[in-house]
């Protein structure tokens, strides 16, 4: 072994002399390969915390040396190798994504770097030091030594304003009092810059329309000091003009509910809360679109109350542009008041709009079919920016399979009405500041769902529910539905299935739970809504419960009979979930992403119920989920439908469970133009906490050993992303099937993938 160990360690450092020897030939004749460089830092005794001072410098260090991977220059590699006469596809390909231009000793500039380092050190209030350079030749490479003398640096006596014209001296005094420069800070040229920053958005809070904050300047006087102290003056600069040192205010606010640029000519104003509305036919009714604008007449020009007012506009769902325009109202200007006119233009989207999305489905017990859904959409239905949606879906399965289950059909037929109302619904009223960042969504639906397997049932379902939506900032979101009603009804049943059900007590207990009612409520924190971050943190979780509160009205059965209400047995139950996610986003234009998560959720059955309702149990597999199994084909634990494939549930029977976890990585990598490439692996099960006492062994019941019984797989996908509209195909192969008995669950099944095709990605 040890022999092995020593001739791989041979034969690895001679590959990379091979290597090396193959960059070191392409090095044109009297250059030499710039290695990088480093600093030397030799500092006054009153120079603090000398570290971070190195770090700050060594950013300025100017180019990059080639990069190294694991000791090689792959970049430099096959930029190289693509200089030649026939480079071939693979060199030219990989030159294009990972190829590096060569960084020279020629390219190399000490004298400018030298300059740069002074200049940081001076902005950093190290005024006359030095810095000086060496080069490290070697035969085919070069490395820079640059070496800096930090003086002491000057620190601050005394910070305070130079006169400036009222009203803004005294606003500007106000707003310092906070400011983060103070007696014996060291002069820093970034922090003086940060500060009228500061002082610019304090003061446009304020109302100062026309500031800047390149209109103030920092003045240092050393000569009444002799030890590198100085004090620091804050002024206008000369050239500021008159209007940029007054606050404006509101004078007239003026809103467009219905505006169109091709006709910007409106007769008719509606006088509303201190609110001008302009339409010459009625869009919205200003009595709702009111509580969407913050900005006031009267009020002080403030530019976090237009994007607050911008913001809130755009979510109400029925506009495509909300512009917000400022005008200046000279002739009311005084010397220490200037007014503003306020336009907010909004320009309506479609309002009617039909979608169509057809999708082909295939399961794991070989039903096959086409579904097809329309949607319709009336973004204004009555006149307060309310959405309705009407939904139909169409779908139809068939069994391709031999023997007594050949010719199965599926079908399924789905009616759902929904309206949005973008405001809070409810007895009691709000104050308007309530909901600062946004203003929340009351939705309401109804449905019902008609489902026919033939030789086996027929199932007529119905859905309403009404609950809020509610933004409480930019990443946090709350959804809490107090009205979740679902009622099922088991009709038409066939001898088979009645023998099934008999056969599978647990089965039959799923669909017993004819009537559900209950609340639901989600916590979602999502910066994913920030594209520019390269770590992205994702969570959301959701309560479920359902039959509490109509278990107050429940009238008692027979012994050992679940209560009912109107006649109907109803399920009581709490359901609970996580869905954790993160993003890391690296490489050029952050065009590389590994995406990671985490899903665990747990139902728990009580008082009514012994078993989850089967509509709301969790499920394995597909394209959203492990995509190396086909959707609802993975679990429960180590259940297996060919070994069961003699029982007829397996017809029709979607393995699920009241206890899911699973995790997924992925690496997303472009390709060229919208196509992305995908490299993935999935983990992932579903289980029972009380085992269905039709499986053998409780082979589906959640035990310690559940890490065992994970189903995983691995795989590679291509995406074709535009503008954030995906299409998505993942090919992937199982390499560990907890179906399988215990010594055989090892196995890449390459030769037996899935392939996965969905809208959008997976997580």
């Amino acid at each position: 072994m040890k022999r092995i160990l020593k001739h791989s360690i041979y034969f690895i450092v001679f590959g990379m002399i091979l290597y090396s020897c193959s960059i070191t030939k392409y090095i044109p004749e009297g250059e030499k390969l710039y290695t990088g460089a480093k600093i030397e830092i030799e500092a006054d005794s009153a120079v603090e915390n000398i570290k971070a001072l190195k770090s700050d410098l060594e950013t300025v260090l100017r180019p990059e040396p080639n990069s190294k991977f694991l000791g090689m220059r792959l970049g430099l590699y096959y930029y190289y190798k693509s200089q030649k006469d026939n480079p071939g596809f693979i060199n030219r390909w990989l030159n294009k994504k990972i190829g590096e231009k060569p960084i020279y000793q020629s390219d190399i500039k000490t004298f400018e770097i030298e300059d740069v380092l002074i200049n940081r050190l001076e902005n950093k209030g190290f005024f006359y030091s030095s810095a000086a350079s060496s080069i490290e030749e070697k035969e085919t490479e070069a490395f820079v030594n640059y070496k800096v003398q930090v003086t002491k640096p000057y620190t601050v006596a005394n910070f305070q304003l130079d006169s400036m014209p009222s009203p803004i001296y005294e606003d500007v005094k106000n707003v310092t009092q906070d400011s983060p420069i103070y007696k014996n800070m060291r002069f820093d040229l970034s922090n003086m810059k940060l500060e009228r920053q500061r002082i610019d958005v304090e003061l446009k809070k304020r109302g100062y329309y026309n500031l800047n904050p390149d209109f103030f300047i920092f003045e240092a006087d050393t000569n009444q000091y002799d030890n590198k102290r100085f004090d620091l003056f804050l002024k206008l600069k000369a050239e500021v003009p008159q209007k940029a040192t007054i606050p404006y205010q509101i004078k007239q606010l003026n809103i467009y509910p219905n505006y169109d640029l091709q006709d910007s000519t409106y007769s008719e104003k509606q006088r509303f809360k201190e609110k001008n509305y302009y339409q010459d036919s009625l869009f919205i009714k200003p009595k709702y679109l009111d509580k969407y604008i913050t900005l006031k007449e009267g009020d002080f020009y403030d530019p976090q109350s237009s994007k607050n007012t911008a913001r809130r506009l755009s979510t109400i769902g029925a506009y495509k542009y909300v512009n917000i325009q400022y005008k200046e109202i000279d002739s009311l200007q005084t010397d220490s008041l200037g007014t503003l006119e306020a336009n907010i233009y909004l320009s309506p989207l479609t309002k009617r709009a039909v979608r169509a999305e057809l999708q082909a489905v295939t399961k794991s017990n070989n039903f096959t079919g086409p579904n097809l859904a329309l949607t319709y959409s009336n973004r204004n239905l009555f006149k307060g920016g309310e959405t309705l949606n009407i939904s139909t879906n169409v779908g139809y399965e068939t069994q391709f399979a031999s023997g007594d289950n050949s010719g199965l059909s599926s079908l399924e037929l789905g009616l759902k009405g929904e309206i949005i109302f973008p405001r809070v619904i409810f007895p009691i009223t709000f104050n308007e500041n309530f909901f600062e960042y946004s203003i929340p969504k009351t939705k309401t639906s109804l449905g019902v769902n008609y489902l026919s397997r033939s030789k086996l049932y027929t199932l007529l379902s119905g859905s309403a529910l009404f609950g809020y939506s509610w933004n409480a900032n930019k990443y946090i979101t709350y959804e809490f539905n107090p009205i979740s009603v679902n009622y099922t009804q088991l009709t038409k049943t066939s001898t088979e299935f009645e023998e099934i059900l008999d056969d599978n007590p647990f089965l039959q207990q799923s669909f017993d739970q004819q009537f559900i009612s209950g609340l639901t409520f989600s916590f979602t924190y999502n910066e994913m809504v920030d594209s520019n971050d390269p770590h992205q943190f994702y969570l959301n979780t959701t309560l479920d419960v359902a039959g509490n509160s109509i278990s107050l009205f429940g009238k008692d059965g027979e012994p050992d009979e679940p209560k009912t209400f109107l006649g109907l047995q109803y399920a009581q139950y709490a359901k609970a979930d996580m869905d954790l996610r993160f993003h890391l986003n690296f490489g050029k234009n952050k065009s590389q992403t590994i995406a990671t998560r985490f899903f665990a959720g747990y139902g728990l059955p009580y008082g009514n119920s012994d078993v989850i309702p089967y509509v709301k149990q969790y499920f394995s597999g597909g394209p959203y989920s492990v995509r190396a199994f086909r959707i609802r084909s993975l679990g429960p634990g180590t259940y297996s439908a060919e070994a069961d494939e003699d029982n007829n549930s397996s017809t029709y029977f979607d393995q699920t469970g009241n206890i899911r976890l699973e995790a997924n990585v992925e690496y997303r990598f472009p390709i060229f133009s919208f196509f992305k490439g995908a490299i993935f692996a999935d983990a992932g099960n579903v289980w029972n906490s009380k085992s269905n006492p039709s499986f053998d062994n409780e082979e589906d019941k959640f035990t310690s050993d559940f890490i065992n019984q994970l189903g995983m797989g691995t795989g590679i996908g291509l995406h074709i992303d535009v503008q954030g509209f995906v299409i998505r195909f993942d090919l992937a192969a199982p390499f560990h099937d907890p179906s399988l008995p215990e010594g055989q669950r090892w196995d890449f099944k390459v030769d037996e993938p899935v392939l996965n095709f969905a809208i959008g990605y997976s997580f």
